[in-house]
């Protein structure tokens, strides 16, 4: 037995990312006071030269819950957003990091869609990262801000940005069609679409793979590799291309494990010259409540140095003391 069906095996015993397991870094802080923080972020933010520490400090160690209710605080207190303080103080990925820690998550996903979508030349790959890891529940929310922030409907706006096989998959994903369905064999159907076939049918994969749940994903995993001999992942890399392999296998990435799809993620994003710091900003802002303890230990396993480490060598500043704060212990 190699290495890799033992991980399948356990793959479908494993918990699905839809459970509620709160393995985030930051938790609610006890005996919390919005009106006092939001009096000293004022002070912070008012005074001579803004006291990053400070703001770090109160943002990093509140949940976004409380950040939220500081956000009311700040506003009821000086007639001011503290989205626009902190916009009209700070500058670069490092105010970027701090609207990300006081924008709830539904929002925050959905404006980085936005950002996604906007401009020359849609960006993919934060396409893909979105909605190939959120569950339905976090889709919804996003789908949901949508609408109420630009009075249409994501799809609508999605479908002119994104074309072909591409396009069709990411729909799906976006209208949250992933469902439980009856089992049959999807197995077979994927191997008779790809492997078995003379030319692929692409549409029977993004049908399996946006379609069904992920614990019938992960069964179909292990079944497809005793049946080909290979991974899905190794299948769809080799008869696919473009930004649809891209989506299919982080499909696949995400119902092996969420965390080590983060893990691989944040790498990409700090390894070579110069580092993807929206990527890590994203990750590190939205996972920080949910699986940021399983990412590090991820991260750890895979490159063998912590990503407190890795952030330390690749961000300085106000930034990186903020992404250490969220990331919290050096593993």
């Amino acid at each position: 037995r190699n290495l890799l069906q033992d991980d399948l095996d356990s793959l479908v015993n494993s918990p699905s990312f839809s459970l509620k397991v709160e393995r985030g870094t930051i938790k609610p802080k006890e005996n919390f006071d919005a009106k006092e923080d939001a009096v000293a972020l004022r002070k912070a933010i008012e005074g001579l030269g803004t006291k990053e520490k400070t703001v770090i400090d109160i943002l990093t160690h509140r949940s976004s819950a409380q950040r939220q209710l500081i956000c009311g605080a700040y506003q009821e207190a000086t007639g001011r957003t503290l989205l626009d303080d902190v916009k009209g103080d700070t500058h670069g990925k490092f105010e970027d990091f701090l609207v990300a820690l006081i924008t709830p998550p539904a929002a925050y996903d959905c404006h980085e869609v936005m950002r996604a979508m906007k401009g020359a030349g849609t960006k993919d790959s934060v396409l893909v990262e979105i909605f190939a890891s959120r569950s339905n529940d976090q889709i919804a929310a996003l789908n949901d801000v949508y609408l109420q922030e630009t009075q249409k409907k994501l799809v609508f706006d999605l479908s002119k940005e994104v074309s072909g096989d591409f396009a069709k998959a990411l729909l799906l994903l976006a209208e949250r069609r992933r469902k439980k369905t009856p089992r049959c064999s999807m197995t077979q159907a994927l191997y008779n679409a790809g492997e078995k076939k003379w030319g692929t049918d692409e549409s029977k994969f993004i049908d399996i793979l946006c379609l069904r749940s992920v614990a019938q994903l992960r069964q179909t995993l292990v079944e497809y590799k005793n049946i080909s001999g290979k991974t899905l992942q190794e299948s769809i890399e080799g008869e696919m291309s473009g930004e649809l392999e891209e989506l299919l296998v982080a499909i696949v990435k995400c119902v092996k494990s969420v965390p080590a799809y983060f893990a691989e993620r944040l790498y990409e994003s700090m390894k070579g010259c110069g580092t993807d710091e929206s990527t890590l900003n994203r990750i590190m802002a939205s996972r920080s409540e949910i699986d940021l303890l399983d990412i590090r230990a991820e991260f750890k396993k895979r490159y063998e140095h912590s990503l407190h480490s890795a952030i330390e060598s690749d961000v300085g500043g106000d930034h990186g003391d903020c992404l250490k704060a969220i990331c919290g212990g050096d593993d």
